[in-house]
């Protein structure tokens, strides 16, 4: 259905939770380490997965540079970030698009943003709050991607 893009996740409990996500969606989760943690197999991102995370599409790269040669970049590739003010629900996706979320403690580098603008999406909130947890970012996004695209699902 869709791609998630997960940048240098620090969290493996998020992780797990996108990951279940990703399952119950029908979407491939794509692993771009250098990981905050072990590698994929730990017990807490299994944990947070539950038993969904062996029937997962999920796919590892070494780099950034990696899942480009795999996932050639083009205008369907969406930026998640505070950086932007086009919000995500004033923006049309299709079956296909990638969403692209950055490490929790950082997002995604603004060298990775200035890629393409013009695809670079916001979740706006309305008081001073730095950011939303990643997994709650993901679950946002990837819902209005599929109610825009539901019809296409029935």
């Amino acid at each position: 259905m869709f791609n998630i893009v997960l940048l240098e996740p620090r969290i493996p409990g998020n992780v797990g939770t996108i990951g279940r996500l990703a399952f119950a969606l029908n979407c491939t989760l794509h692993l771009i380490k250098p990981y905050g943690f072990g590698e994929i197999t730990e017990k807490e991102v299994r944990r947070a997965g539950l038993d969904y995370w062996f029937d997962l599409d999920v796919r590892e790269y070494e780099n950034i540079e990696d899942f480009w040669a795999k996932n050639p970049f083009n205008d369907r590739h969406f930026f998640a970030t505070t950086k932007t003010k086009q919000v995500y629900f004033e923006t049309s996706y299709e079956v296909g698009d990638y969403f692209y979320f950055g490490r929790e403690d950082a997002g995604l580098p603004q060298s990775i943003l200035d890629k393409s603008p013009k695809t670079c999406i916001t979740i706006p909130m309305t008081n001073d709050a730095r950011s939303l947890n990643i997994a709650n970012s993901v679950s946002i996004v990837a819902y209005e991607a599929l109610r825009q695209n539901f019809k296409d699902f029935k």
